[in-house]
């Protein structure tokens, strides 16, 4: 403070300060008063500025207090702030001179309770669940025998070498370990990066892309657990292309990867356990089925081997059929030769025949059989031969003619004749008489009482229709009179 800061006035001893001597003296006396507080509010009007500072207020039914967060701090803190959401923020208190206004600057921030900690996990739970990244209809099969298993969980403790030891035991696979902190500040982040790295690698790479990733991390409180319940871990395990088992905490214990996951084990050992079949059963199953197939072809053959000499026995013996046929080509060779030997007889018999002939004189006898056929074949005799044929057509067709009709007529006599005996035969001739058909439920025809039962619906059948009947009981016996006690006589009197 300098001499004309402490001018006095007129008859007063009061130092006069001006503005920005008076907030830094406010600010010294604060903070040296409030040099490390904890302070427990509702966080309000959060926001995250571009230089990546946090500000907000803390409030409850009495006050309200501004806070800051500075970059390098926001970084490391172990929750996110969020409006309404219950915190205790621990830092110092400080004074911002150019509004006038104190306020705490946020070196920790921690949830205030496990019932804070409940609702903000009700609440991220139904938001996540309305974007539908719950849904059973996004959730794939776990393959069945892995190449490689991925596995997102802490390099050191047991729950690595419970995973190893069981896929070990059950079925050696090989194991990728991407090690992350499952809590604290920077655990969620971790997390989602390790699993979206494992679905970035190449199938065909230096390093084998996983068929099945595990997430693991053993048991602990609420707030151990709490990284597994972070948003941006949901979201990664949600948008994972590799089927993902969740092995967070004891079988009791629920995080929102759980949820999110293909599939959820209740500890760590269980997921190794849904990853990798055993062994051992697989090869016990394989033998069950080689043995059943082996058993099964060699029914088949069986089956078809007895078809066969079933069908076998009925068919005529080869050796049958080959003699048959022996015989019958015996018989064709035979008959073969004696013609061949009759045609070779015959046309040696004309060259004989022709042979004293010169050609001169044949070509002479030749000419003869010529001109003595162009004579046969006169326009005469050929209008001639074609007119016979003509009246021969005609009287054909006459004849072809009467002979249809006659048939058509017997043929048509024999349909009148038949349609009369039907007629005749049937049974609608019988009803128009004042008979029925009587039928039961299954249009089967009653020929006896006996068949009839009380009550039983029936079909009646008239000439003119059908109608629904449904038999009565059994009539009582009627007391005769004593007009018919003498076989049915009556009485002369």
């Amino acid at each position: 403070m300098t001499e004309a800061d402490t001018t006095l006035a007129d008859g007063d001893n009061r130092p006069i300060f001006t503005v920005g001597e008076l907030s830094q003296a406010l600010k010294r006396v604060v903070e040296g008063e409030f040099a490390w507080v904890s302070v427990r509010g509702e966080v309000s009007g959060f926001k995250r500025a571009a230089s990546g500072h946090l500000y907000f207020a803390l409030k409850d039914a009495d006050a309200v207090l501004d806070a800051v967060c500075w970059r390098g701090v926001a970084g490391r803190l172990g929750i996110a702030p969020e409006d309404g959401l219950e915190v205790v923020a621990t830092g110092k208190i400080s004074t911002y001179p150019g509004r006038s206004r104190y306020q705490i600057v946020v070196e920790r921030l921690e949830l205030s309770g496990a019932g804070a900690l409940l609702a903000l996990l009700e609440a991220r739970k139904k938001a996540l669940a309305d974007e539908g990244l719950f849904d059973e209809a996004r959730k794939r099969e776990l393959p069945y025998l892995p190449e490689t298993v991925g596995v997102v969980t802490s390099p050191t403790g047991a729950v690595i070498r419970d995973i190893l030891h069981r896929v070990r035991d059950r079925f050696p696979r090989r194991v990728l370990v991407w090690p992350v902190t499952v809590q604290g500040a920077g655990a969620a982040e971790e997390i989602a990066a390790a699993i979206e790295g494992f679905n970035c690698l190449d199938a065909g790479g230096p390093v084998p892309r996983p068929d099945v990733l595990i997430v693991a991390r053993g048991g602990g409180s609420l707030e151990d657990l709490w990284a597994f319940n972070e948003e941006v871990v949901v979201r990664a395990a949600a948008a994972s292309a590799i089927p993902l088992i969740s092995a967070v905490g004891h079988e009791t214990d629920v995080t929102l990867i759980d949820l999110a996951a293909d599939r959820r084990a209740p500890t760590p050992t269980a997921a190794a356990e849904m990853a990798v079949p055993v062994r051992a059963d697989l090869l016990e199953r394989i033998q069950s089925l080689e043995h059943r197939l082996g058993a099964s072809l060699r029914r088949q053959i069986a089956e078809r081997r007895a078809r066969i000499d079933g069908l076998g026995r009925g068919l005529p013996a080869a050796r049958d059929r080959l003699t048959t046929a022996s015989q019958r080509l015996d018989d064709w060779s035979e008959r073969l030769s004696r013609g061949v030997k009759g045609r070779l007889g015959t046309e040696r018999q004309t060259v004989d025949r022709l042979r004293p002939l010169r050609p001169r004189q044949l070509l002479a006898l030749k000419r003869q059989q010529l001109a003595h056929a162009s004579q046969n074949l006169s326009a005469e005799r050929v209008s001639a031969r074609i007119g016979q044929a003509r009246r021969s057509a005609d009287l054909l067709a006459e004849r072809l003619s009467r002979a249809g009709q006659a048939a058509l007529r017997e043929r048509v006599a024999r349909i009148e004749t038949a349609a009369r005996l039907l007629e005749g035969y049937s049974y609608r001739g019988v009803l128009a008489r004042g008979y029925a058909v009587v039928r039961d439920e299954r249009e089967r025809p009653v020929t006896r009482a006996a068949q009839v039962k009380s009550g039983t619906a029936l079909s009646l059948e008239f000439h003119d229709g059908r109608t629904a009947a449904r038999a009565a009981g059994k009539p009582k016996p009627r007391k005769s009179t004593p007009d018919e006690d003498d076989n049915g006589q009556g009485s002369l009197l």
